[in-house]
């Protein structure tokens, strides 16, 4: 058995080694600044833009969180979907770095799971459980990070060329390859025979109604408007940054966006540091610097757009001070 005292340690460390690296990750970032530009530009901003900013990235949030509410109920799960966003704030605090040791999706799952109902349509032993909403919090992510894949893939399409021919075509090539792999799962979602054994896989991991949330997910017709809506959730933060670039008064290509920002969401989903800072502004200093835009500027307004989704987290605070005061 695995010694608690050394399972803490162990966390503590990991979580101290995350901080190291984002603070070493900002200083690289800070020696590429050119303070005079930086200066110059502060008085400048236009604030307008950041409001927009904190729109898009409200707007990402909560329909990822209403998305994911839908999943929950399609397993059985019967808070109301006001509840579901609530919680996806709250998850979304805890990820930007929190003291804890319990991440945010983890957060999401057992929170739903701890404040949801019995459904009452459904036999006890079919009643939904902790493993199911583990598993629904994993296919939101499945949606999420396939909207981000295909947004990667279209600007990869749209920008490629201006590097090479065959990069441009690639992502063409990549683009119709994820909406087919999509329409595949679907259909084996759809065929009884793939369906049965996606049902007893589930069963035997005793997730009850797993089958459930994984068509509402994956299966046909509903990936027609998932995909599509994945897509959508991923501009709307894309476009979030945007705003951050005009208010310091970057003009940055689409297909620079297209390409860099999905690139650095999946980087951020690698545990090495908090919430992304220092590895989004010493990345995005890198793929937005192809095109030649002002590395200082380009730093500014990763590290406004980092404050910016601080922010836009706020309100899930309040879920988490009530829960504190509750226990």
């Amino acid at each position: 058995m695995t010694n608690p005292i050394h399972s803490t340690w162990r966390q503590k460390l990991f979580s101290w080694m995350r901080v190291l690296i984002s603070l070493l990750l900002l200083a690289r970032a800070f020696t590429l600044i050119d303070w005079q530009n930086i200066e110059k530009a502060l008085p400048t901003i236009q604030f307008e833009w950041l409001l927009l900013t904190l729109f898009f990235l409200w707007l990402s949030n909560a329909t990822s969180g209403l998305r994911w509410g839908k999943i929950m109920q399609a397993g059985g799960f019967i808070a109301p979907l006001i509840e579901y966003v609530r919680w996806y704030f709250s998850g979304g605090l805890i990820n930007q770095g929190l003291p804890t040791t319990l991440g945010g999706d983890s957060y999401r799952a057992i929170s739903a799971h701890n404040h949801s109902d019995k459904n009452p349509l459904l036999p006890p032993d079919q009643s939904p459980n902790l493993k199911l909403a583990f598993y629904n919090v994993a296919l939101d992510r499945s949606l999420g990070f396939a909207g981000n894949s295909i947004l990667g893939a279209i600007g990869l399409g749209l920008g490629g060329y201006i590097f090479n021919d065959w990069l441009g075509t690639t992502g063409w090539i990549l683009c119709v390859l994820m909406i087919m792999g999509a329409g595949m799962i679907s259909l084996l979602i759809h065929l009884d025979f793939s369906k049965q054994l996606i049902q007893k896989a589930l069963h035997k991991l005793d997730i009850h109604n797993g089958i459930q949330s994984t068509i509402y997910a994956w299966g046909w017709p509903n990936v027609v408007f998932q995909i599509p809506i994945a897509v959508l959730i991923h501009f709307f933060t894309l476009a979030a940054y945007w705003g951050c670039l005009k208010a310091c008064h970057v003009d940055a290509p689409i297909e620079s966006l297209l390409i860099g920002i999905p690139a650095i969401s999946i980087l951020m989903i690698l545990p090495i540091s908090i919430s992304g800072w220092g590895l989004r502004e010493t990345s995005l200093v890198s793929i937005l610097g192809l095109w030649h835009l002002d590395t200082s500027l380009v730093i500014l307004s990763s590290l406004l757009y980092g404050l910016i989704t601080l922010i836009t987290f706020l309100p899930g605070l309040l879920r988490l001070v009530v829960k504190k005061n509750s226990t």
